[in-house]
């Protein structure tokens, strides 16, 4: 085995370069709101951010990043990789428990827990949304969730002892150790799952928690209230006592006036609202403009559409697998007066003309999006009339006698997210006057914020519709997961006239191939880029922008939460405090400069 020197690189320093916080901070509750409801605890199947918000604060896995997104010892308290890159031990964490939701212990955190959880993912009946993380990367792994072995001794996590685990991995994966952060990876009390059964993951009460926080109360549709976990290993940097989250289906409408009165600690202001608050001194004394971060947004075509007769799927069928049809909407799509309805001070530094978001990952000195096909994609905005007419002149000649004009475009949005409602608005009206009614009819939807991607996007119930996706590892590999076969974004793998002799699609050919290459990293991500720009060519979907942004009170003191651009770092209330009053754009900046100056210096010593 071959230990790996502290630190090797930037990303897999072993942490402790600069403490997160200091130890005698003090915090007050923090209190908010929200609309969507969680659906299930169970953080081994799901794949919503709302639910991982939940696990990041309750369950703690092997590495974590701290405040300047230096990887650093969690429940691991050290490992080392084999020569080749496919077997990594790690050294855990003596005596951290599980707890129950009342507090009481049940066990202690062991190897085995990872190997439990490992296992159930893999069970396919249980059907985890994200255990393709885990088979993609881990030896036997996918051929036992597909049953083509059925001896999990022959899967590559094992418990080597009680605090030794061990992974073998199916060929060198060099971002391996970011992966650890996403929920894919965190451990399970098998003992526990197998005396609540199918009740297990149900609950507050059916989970237990080694993590900051307990869920002590949940009441659906009520509220949802996290405790402090006193016996955490790391309690000295967890200051929030008590986390109360309340129920409320206009929540982020009436969240702002909620704020003003003091009722909660945090709100995003709606572009709808935001000139009111900006001309009025005591209101802008409070906000400050937000960062934008790595989730990616884009409008996705469905090709398996399920939606409702009215709506009329099977000519939705027929059009979409034109791609001159495609092309037209794609050009035809003005995303900077979309944006306005998210951004309207400075819409440009949202906008993103490639799935995956600049400044994620660099190799020989070049950013990921500025390597070959990919550079000029990156560079040219997609909207452009003449091309939209043009492309709208060549799909009605293509699909004459074949489909029905105007073709109908059901598009979901979600009720409680004023700047979707209105943008719902404005893409119709644009998308219709541009290209013609005669063409298009743009049909925006409206679905409540509980269950909405299970209502839509996952059920296949959409033409077109506005969805995202966050990374979850350092990699450009991670934004082509929601594009490949068993996804359930947009099922591109059934768009006639893409398949290959192998079966399957063009595009997923090639992610296979960038894939395959695991050490020059150059190479790997300029093969990448290519299929991105193949993907992005072919308008399977068409680039919108990056999360953030926007303007925000709060109370919650910034730059102290764990901090990275994929897994569920930023989702975590650990390190943070809650304030008596929210920062001014001024006061947030001096905060951002002195973050910025400490993270170079953390991550130069980190480096050494």
């Amino acid at each position: 085995m071959k230990k790996l020197s502290i630190p090797l690189c930037i990303l897999l320093a072993i942490a402790f370069a600069v403490p997160a916080v200091a130890a005698d901070r003090k915090s007050g509750n923090y209190v908010d709101v929200y609309s969507g409801e969680l659906t299930t605890f169970n953080y081994l199947v799901t794949g919503s951010e709302n639910e991982h918000a939940v696990a990041a604060n309750c369950i703690d896995n092997l590495v974590e990043y701290d405040r300047f997104g230096i990887l650093r010892p969690s429940l691991a308290t050290s490992w080392s990789s084999s020569a080749d890159g496919l077997t990594w031990t790690f050294n855990l964490r003596k005596g951290v428990k599980w707890l129950t939701w009342q507090g009481k212990e049940y066990g202690e955190v062991t190897a085995q827990d990872w190997v439990d959880a490992a296992k159930y993912l893999l069970t396919k009946t249980n059907a985890s949304a994200t255990a393709d993380v885990l088979y993609g990367v881990v030896a036997n792994a996918e051929d036992y969730f597909n049953g083509k072995i059925t001896d999990f001794a022959q899967v590559g996590v094992k418990a080597k002892d009680k605090y030794t685990l061990e992974y073998t991995l199916a060929k060198p994966y060099p971002y391996f150790l970011s992966m650890l952060t996403y929920v894919t990876f965190l451990p399970a009390n098998g003992k526990f799952m197998a005396e609540t059964g199918a009740k297990w993951g149900t609950d507050n009460k059916n989970v237990l928690y080694n993590g900051a926080y307990i869920v002590s109360n949940w009441e659906p549709q009520v509220t949802r209230e996290m405790t402090r976990n006193e016996k955490y290993w790391d309690r000295a940097n967890v200051f929030i006592p008590r986390i109360v989250l309340k129920y409320n289906k206009e929540a982020l409408t009436l969240s702002p006036e909620l704020f003003l009165r003091g009722e909660i600690g945090l709100s995003t202001i709606p572009s709808s609202i935001l000139d009111t608050w900006m001309k009025d001194p005591a209101k802008k004394a409070q906000i400050y403009p937000l960062r934008t971060n790595y989730y990616s947004y884009f409008y996705a075509f469905n090709f398996d559409p399920k939606f409702d007769a009215q709506y009329e799927p099977e000519n939705w069928k027929v059009v979409v697998n034109s791609k001159n049809f495609r092309k037209s909407v794609f050009h035809a799509l003005d995303r900077r007066a979309a944006m306005i309805t998210e951004e309207p001070y400075n819409p440009d530094r949202r906008l993103n003309n490639t799935i995956t978001p600049r400044y994620f990952v660099t190799a020989g000195g070049k950013d990921y999006v500025d390597m070959g096909e990919l550079a000029a994609i990156s560079k040219t905005d997609s909207f452009n009339k003449a091309k939209a007419l043009e492309f709208k002149a060549a799909a009605m000649k293509e699909l004459a006698g074949k489909a029905t004009f105007p073709v109908k475009i059901m598009m979901p949005y979600r009720t409680d997210m004023t700047g979707w409602v209105n943008r719902s608005q404005v893409v119709e009206q644009q998308l219709e006057a541009l290209l013609g009614k005669d063409y298009v009819d743009v049909i925006p939807v409206a679905f409540p914020p509980t269950g909405f991607l299970g209502a839509t996007r996952r059920a296949g119930k959409y033409a077109i519709q506005e969805v995202n996706w966050g990374p979850d590892y350092a990699d450009p590999s991670t934004y082509t997961d929601p594009f490949v076969t068993g996804s359930n974004y947009n099922w591109p793998e059934k768009a006639v006239g893409y398949l290959e002799a192998n079966g399957k699609p063009k595009w997923e050919n090639m992610v296979e191939a960038a894939g395959a290459e695991t050490k020059d990293m150059k190479k790997r991500y300029e093969a990448f880029a290519k299929a991105e720009a193949y993907f992005i060519g072919e308008a399977f979907v068409i680039p919108y922008g990056v999360g953030g942004g926007g303007y925000q009170a709060s109370k919650l003191e910034p730059f102290t939460y764990p901090f990275a651009p994929f897994g569920m770092s930023t989702l975590k209330y650990k390190g943070q405090v809650v304030m008596q009053k929210s920062l001014s754009t001024e006061e947030y900046q001096k905060l951002e400069a002195a973050w910025n100056k400490d993270r170079a210096a953390a991550l130069e010593k980190a480096a050494k």
